[in-house]
C-alpha cells in the first residue's frame, strides 16, 4: 500500500456513540475540529440533558412558542414533514412515549395500557406549530415533547459531510454510530458492513457504496425482555407499542444521511411489500430489508454494490 493509499482513523464517543472518522491523511486537527462541531449540535439538539433549544421547546409546551436557531427549526420542520407522511411510523412527538418506555436505558419496563392510551394522546405532531417567519416552534397541549433523536444523526453526518468538503478533503467517512456518510470515491469504493442481528460481531454482507450514506435501523440495536416477549425501540407511533412485522432490520443507501434517518423509519413501518412500492417513486433512496426469515430484499441496487456473506440468508431482488 502506498502512502496515498493510507487510511488513518480517529474516534471519539459523542452522543452516546462511538464515532469513527476516516481521512486519507494525517491531520489531528482537522479531526479535532470535525468532532467539535458534532459536539456543537449535539447541544443544540440534544433531549439528553436539561438545557438544549429543542429542551427550551419542550419545557414551554402547552404555554407559549418557543423561537430556535434556524439549523434546528429547519430540521424540526424536516422532522414534521416525515411526521405527515401518510400512515407515517415517524413522529418528531414521540417523546413522552420514548421517556416512558425507556428502551435501552434504566429502569425500562412495560407501561400499563391506560397510560400508553394517556400519553398516546400528547404524541399527535399535527399539535406542533411552526412559525417560518419567528422560526417558532409550539407544542400546544402541556406534557408534549418532541425527540428528534430519529433523525439529529442523519443531519450531523451531512453537515460533517459538508465540512470536509469545504476544508477541501476529497475523500472521508463518518460513522455516527450507525449512520455511516462518505465523501468520495476510493479505488473500489467504500465498503460498509450490513449487521447480522442478535451477533454483535458477525455480518449479513457488504455493501460497496461512493459519495453515499449508509443507515441501519434494527430491532437488535436496544431492547429488552419481559415474561419472555423481547420489546425493541422502533416504537409504532399508531399504537405506542414497539412496531411488530417480519422485519429485523432496514439499511437505507441514499445521498443524504438526513434521508436514511427518516427513511429507516418510514420503510420500517410499511414493511417489504409497500416499502418498495413506495421507494419506486424515490429513485434516489434505495432499501435493504432483513426479514426475520433470514431474506435480505433489495428494493433495487443502482446506487451500490451488494456481496453476501452468510449462508444463512438469500438475497430476494425486488427492482421487477
Amino acid at each position: 500500500m502506498s502512502d496515498d493509499d493510507r487510511v488513518y482513523s480517529y474516534s471519539a464517543v459523542l452522543m452516546g456513540s462511538p464515532i469513527l472518522l476516516k481521512l486519507f491523511s494525517h491531520d489531528e486537527a482537522l479531526a479535532s475540529r470535525v468532532f467539535r462541531l458534532i459536539k456543537q449540535y449535539e447541544d443544540l439538539l440534544t433531549v439528553n440533558r436539561a438545557d438544549s433549544q429543542v429542551m427550551d421547546i419542550n419545557h414551554a409546551a402547552g404555554s407559549h412558542p418557543v423561537s430556535v436557531s434556524r439549523p434546528v427549526y429547519e430540521l424540526i420542520r424536516c422532522a414534521k414533514a416525515a411526521s405527515a407522511f401518510p400512515g407515517s411510523a415517524f413522529n418528531l412527538a414521540i417523546g413522552p412515549l420514548v421517556k416512558r418506555w425507556k428502551i435501552g436505558f434504566k429502569g425500562d419496563t412495560v407501561p400499563p395500557a391506560d397510560e400508553i392510551a394517556r400519553l398516546l394522546a400528547i404524541t399527535r405532531p399535527e399539535d406542533v406549530l411552526l412559525d417560518d417567519d419567528r422560526c417558532s416552534v409550539f407544542l400546544t397541549r402541556p406534557g408534549m415533547e418532541i425527540d428528534l433523536g430519529a433523525i439529529a444523526k442523519g443531519y450531523i453526518a451531512d453537515r460533517v459531510r459538508d465540512y470536509l468538503r469545504k476544508e477541501g478533503a476529497e475523500l472521508g467517512l463518518i460513522n455516527l454510530g450507525g449512520n455511516v456518510q462518505t465523501l468520495g470515491s476510493p479505488q473500489g469504493g467504500w465498503s460498509v458492513g450490513l449487521k447480522k442481528p442478535f451477533a454483535p460481531d458477525a455480518l449479513i454482507g457488504a455493501l460497496e457504496v461512493e459519495n453515499m450514506s449508509v443507515v441501519t435501523s434494527g430491532t437488535y440495536e436496544r431492547f429488552f425482555e419481559h415474561n419472555g416477549k423481547r420489546y425493541h425501540h422502533i416504537l409504532d407511533p399508531r399504537t405506542g407499542y414497539p412496531l411488530d412485522n417480519e422485519l429485523d432490520s432496514v439499511t437505507i443507501i441514499s445521498k443524504n444521511s438526513i434521508d436514511g434517518d427518516i427513511w429507516t423509519t418510514l420503510a420500517y413501518g410499511m414493511g417489504v411489500e409497500k416499502g418498495c412500492a413506495a421507494l419506486r417513486a424515490r429513485p434516489d433512496i434505495e432499501a435493504i430489508f432483513v426479514t426475520k426469515t433470514k431474506e435480505v430484499v433489495l428494493s433495487s441496487a443502482h446506487l451500490f454494490r451488494f456481496t453476501l456473506l452468510d449462508d444463512d440468508y438469500r438475497v430476494t431482488d425486488n427492482t421487477a
